[in-house]
Parts: C-alpha cells; structure tokens; sequence
C-alpha cells in the first residue's frame, strides 16, 4: 500500500506476529505457525507460504493460518490470493478483526471501495478501540473521494495514534480536496513536527506553497526533502518548477537531470526539460529530448507539435511541416496546428496550402465558439491555447488509441489492451476468416447497410488516407438527397470517425439514432467514437494522468483542480446497446476495455468473463483479461489467459508471457 500503507501493514503484521497466536493442537502445528512467522518477520514471504501450506495440508482449519499466508501473498503482490485466504480466514472465524481489516485493506488495493468499506465495518463494529483500521479506512474514503468521512476517520486514529505522521499527510490531503487550504497547512506542519525525517510531509508542504506561488517557502521544503532522502524524485522535480518559476532555468535542468539519473524512462521529465531548453535556445538538445518521449509516447499529439516549433526555430521547415501534418493526422480539429503549417508553407512558397490551413483553423476556432453551450464536448475543442508551460508531477504523459491501462509506475507501462471493436471499413480480401462465433443479427446489419467495405473489426481500417476521404466525400453526397435514410448516416459516421472527424462522427450517429432508435449497433459505434475522441483530446488538453512517485494510495491522487475525462457517456451507449442485444459479446468486451482504461479492474474482469461465456473462441477478451489479472497481481490466472489467447491467434500474448511466466512458481 505505498509507504503510507505499508508502513502501517507493516505495524500491525508486528504486532498480529508478536502477539503469539493460540496453538491449541500438538507441538508440530506450533512449530510451523513459529516457523511461518519468523520468515515473514525476515521478509522471505515466500518461503513463508511453503511452509503455512505444509501447515494447511495438516489442519485445513487453522484460520490464522490463512490469516498468514494471506499477509504473505498481499506483500508479494497477490492481492487476489491474499483476498481470497484472508475470506477463507474470516469464514472459519467470523469474528476475526484482523482478518476483516486486511482484506478490506486488499480489497480498496483492488478498487473495490464498497466491500472494503463493509469490511472496515465489520471490523470496527467488532473491536472500535483498535486505531488501525480508521487510519486504512481513512485511506479508502481518500481514495473514494469521500473527503469529509474520511477526515472523521483520520481524527478517530489520531486521538488514540498522534506519533504518525501519514495519518496528518491524509488528512490534509482530504482538507486540501475540500478545498482548506489552511488545514492542509496545519496537517502537513504537524506531519513535518512528527517526523522531521520523512521527505514526504516537506514535499506536500511545498507542493502547496509551489500552488501558490510562494517560492521561497517552496524551495525550502524541496531542498529539506531532498536532505531527507537524495533518491526521491519527486523533491527533484518540484525544486525544479520552483526554479523555473523564478526564472533559473540551469538549475532547473540540473534537477531534471537528476530525475533522470534516477529514472531514465520519465517521459514528463524529458517532456519539461525539453521544452525548457527550447526556452533558453538549447534547440538540438531539446529536439534529442523530444525525439526520446515520441519513442515512449507516439501517439501523443503534443510531441509533434511542440518538436514542429523547434524544427521551425532551426530553420528545418520541412521537418516542421511534416511534425504538424503528424499532429493534425491524430487529432484533425488541432487549430493551432493548422496555423503553424499555413505560416510554414507560406515559407516554402506553397500559398494554395497556407491558405487553405488558414481557412481550416479559422473554422476550427469558430466551431469552437459555436459549441462553447454544448456541456457534451465543447470543453474538448479548444485548441488555440499555449502549449509551452511545464507541467507538474501530479500529471503523467499520457499515451492514446487504447494502448495504456490506469496509470502505474512512473511512466513504465508495459500492458497494452488490445483496441475496442467497431464496424469500421475495410478491403474485403484482407478481412480475417469468420470465427466460429457468428451472429446473424450482425451478418443482416452488414448486409443490409450494403456497402462492400464494411466489417466488424478491431483493427485499424486498411484503407489509405485518401481513399477514406473519397468514401467520406461520397456518403456527404448521398446525405444531401431528400430523405436521408439512417443507414447513410451511419456510412458516413463511420467514415468521419476513421478520419478523425470524431465531432462530426458523433453528431452524425445521433442523427442516425433518431430515425432508428432501436438499433443497438448505432449505439455501439458511437460510443467507439466517443471513448477515441475523449483518448485523443486527452492528449491536447490535461493530456496527462497523475504519476506514481511511490505507491501510497493517497499519494495517487490528483492534487490540483485539472479536467478529468470520463468514458461515462461512452459506457451509456454500451449500456443502451447490450439492452437492446444482451447477447452481442463486442459489447461487454468492448464496455470492460472502457472499465479498465477508468481503473475499474474488477469490473473489466466481470465484462470479460461475461464476452467469453458467449463467445468461448474470444481470443482477445481472453488476452486483455489476462493483462487486467496481471494489473491485479493475479498473474498466475493472467497467464492462464494469455496462453489461451495465444492458441487462438493472438501473437502478441507469447510476447507477454515470456515476461510474466517465468515469475510464476
């Protein structure tokens, strides 16, 4: 649970192993509860867990037992297991606090708030004079967003545990979501006074100073963090906005550089120091930086734009060109964009396209303004502001195009889920053979839409750029006859989307939808439209998620009031369309992809599950639910998974496996 967690798992497993659990039965069982505690009072989990089995195989009701192992395999990671031996705990003992208490600490590490809350209940009801579980409770109601009970919890802790300088940290983090600025100054203060050693209260205390902008103070609990602890990043990188703030740009770098040092994958780092570099005329370094987050993050629009100002600023305005032509190709309604490219090829005497880049920018903007009443999307389609400001470490670089599950690890995700399906266009001798899963209703949609191109796919369409566009131009002419039907519609909704015209796309659907409210497919595609718009704009405007410093959960959450992005709307249209076809396996796959992009990875799992009880052959519901089990620490079964979806075709699971495979026992 991070080092706020931990810490505290870390007391109350001294305890629960110092405390002498009862041995009621003869000398060996003793000796293996002895055993067992011992290697896990040393650390060597694992070895604790051969020997609580051997115990296990002997007494299948030693419930403390259980309540061990559990312990064991939560400090290894297996949170699905330790969830799994702590209700097995519980069941032979119902009234076993402890037990309740871990699991429920398990369960909000799985992101399922609500059976952890009833755990913690169940917990306290049975002993209210333990401290622990308000503080983990505290935690969970943090993570919940549930501020105000949160704070009530923490309060509990502290009266009876004042000596723990988390429990401050929480609480001001829960005054400072309420907005109490000075509270939050008062808890982190008293985190400081508690535990003048831990980096972790200077840095909040900063941090809220940097939000401020009062430097001075910032700066001096940055360097204070850093005397705490030389290896934690995050005390690098915010003396390092401190610096820039106020205007030293080479110390600055030197504190990016050694965030780097320290991490070398940190595409945010590089991000910042090169657009800092950019800033005092570092131009090919910064283009060296640049080039190194395009290669961890290629699909965010941003790198290409910022990299075309620095090939401008060289004199490389074809390199520039091609940079702003790479970001409008993943996100065409990206203003700015046009008219850097219109300003550019009116160097390389290319007037046609500078005008026509101008045109296209000015409608951008216009449309912009026209949709600001629009609370659906409008809030998506600025894209004339400045995109030059450094950005905090309580954002993360954000990948796009479905390739990045909940943000873990500072920037080193390697899980990708493979894409959503969608009924896209493409060539039909390159369409895979039909699976042993067919749906009639599918095949007469397709057929009656007639249009030689289209299939049910969640691959990229193989059709060019600019045979998309001819196709699009033709479903436009088709809609401009009297009496448009809904399947020209939605033709022409799904060419727009291929070509990134998400806006107009969903407009388009809607418009289809209308005339034929009770076709769930329409439903379907909009919603694939929806969730790539939200993907791609999310890289423009607070394109970056929270990174993970350490795993504290109440560390993961996001401190400053940036816009989120929610796949709400896109899961309604799921939700519409699985009640109209419950039977439509696409839709729970698709519907447990958006689950699992939201961090919502137990409900994933259910869709999963339930997309592969109707289509046994599902192969990729098999490998994404394999990647969301691994996220889970349940890699055994993650594994499981994978090898199945690799028997059935999908190539990229062997690739996994050779990861996580040997890890298994």
């Amino acid at each position: 649970m991070g080092r706020t967690g931990k810490a505290l798992f870390g007391i109350l497993l001294a305890i629960a192993l110092m405390s002498g659990i009862k041995a009621q039965a003869q000398y060996n069982r003793e000796y293996f509860f002895w055993v067992g505690r011992s290697c896990m009072m040393n650390n060597d989990y694992q070895e604790a867990i051969r020997t609580l089995n051997t115990l296990l195989r002997f007494d299948e009701k030693a419930f403390e037992g259980y309540f061990l192992r559990g312990i064991a395999k939560y400090n290894l990671d297996d949170l699905l297991g330790a969830e799994a031996d702590f209700s097995t705990a519980i069941r032979l003992n119902p009234v076993y606090t402890q037990a309740y208490t871990y699991r429920a600490i398990t369960r909000s590490r799985l992101g399922n708030y609500d059976d952890a809350l009833q755990d913690f209940r169940e917990a306290i009801d049975l002993r209210p004079d333990l401290p622990g579980p308000y503080y983990s409770r505290g935690v969970t109601r943090l993570l919940n967003q549930q501020f105000k009970e949160a704070i009530e919890d923490f309060n509990m802790f502290i009266r009876q545990e004042n000596k723990v300088a988390d429990a401050y940290i929480c609480r001001g983090l829960s005054y400072l979501h309420l907005k109490d600025t000075t509270r939050a100054y008062e808890n982190f203060n008293l985190a400081i006074r508690t535990n003048r050693e831990d980096p972790n209260g200077y840095n909040r205390r900063g941090g809220l100073h940097l939000e401020q902008e009062q430097y001075k103070e910032a700066e001096a609990d940055f360097n204070k963090a850093i005397e705490c602890d030389s290896t934690y990043l995050l005390s690098y990188f915010n003396r390092a906005l401190v610096y820039n703030a106020t205007n030293r740009p080479m110390q600055a770098l030197e504190d990016f550089d050694t965030v780097i040092r320290l991490d070398s994958t940190n595409s945010l780092t590089y991000f910042n120091r090169a657009m800092l570099r950019t800033q005092i005329g570092d131009y090919n370094r910064a283009l060296e930086d640049y080039d190194r987050v395009a290669l961890y993050s290629p699909n965010n629009v941003l790198v290409y734009y910022n990299r075309a100002g620095v090939y401008a600023q060289l004199g490389e305005i074809e390199k520039a060109v091609e940079d702003y032509s790479s970001a409008i190709d993943l996100y065409p309604d990206f203003a700015n964009a046009y008219i850097y490219r219109g300003r550019l090829r009116e160097l390389l005497r290319d007037p046609k396209g500078a005008k026509q880049d101008l045109q296209t920018a000015q409608r951008k903007i216009a449309e912009y303004k026209s949709r600001l009443s629009d609370s659906t999307y409008s809030i998506y389609a600025d894209t004339t502001q400045r995109f030059d400001k450094l950005l905090s470490f309580d954002s993360k670089f954000a990948g796009g195009n479905f390739d990045r599950i909940t943000g873990h690890n500072g920037g080193r995700e390697e899980m990708r889920l493979l894409p959503l399906y969608k009924f896209s266009l493409m060539r039909p001798d390159s369409v895979p053979a039909p699976k042993p899963y067919r749906l009639q209703r599918v095949e007469d949609f397709i057929k009656r839409v007639g249009s030689g191109y289209l299939a049910l796919s969640c691959r990229e369409s193989n059709i060019g750029a600019d045979s998309l566009l001819i196709l699009d131009r033709e479903y436009a002419e088709e809609l401009k006859a009297p009496e448009a039907s809904w399947i020209t519609l939605f033709k022409r909704g799904v060419s727009q989307s291929l070509i990134k015209q998400y806006t107009n796309s969903v407009n388009t659907y809607t418009a289809a939808i209308d005339r034929n409210p009770s076709n769930p497919f329409l439903y379907f595609n909009r919603s694939t439209t929806r969730a790539e718009m939200i993907d791609f704009i999310s890289s423009i405007d607070n394109s970056y998620q929270r990174i993970t410093i350490d795993s504290d959960p109440a560390n993961r959450l996001n401190n400053n009031s940036k816009r989120t992005y929610s796949y709400d709307e896109a899961v309604a249209d799921l939700n519409k369309a699985i009640k109209l076809f419950p039977d439509f396996a696409y839709a729970y796959y698709n519907r447990a992809n958006l689950l699992a992009l939201s961090g919502q990875l137990p409900d994933a799992f259910e869709d999963y599950t339930k997309a592969i009880e109707l289509n046994p052959a599902f192969a990729e519901a098999y490998y994404n639910r394999g990647i969301i089990q691994i996220f889970m620490k349940d890699t055994r079964k993650g594994c499981l998974d994978l090898s199945k979806a690799g028997e059935l075709g999908i190539l990229e699971a062997y690739e996994v496996l050779k990861r996580y495979a040997r890890n298994e026992d």
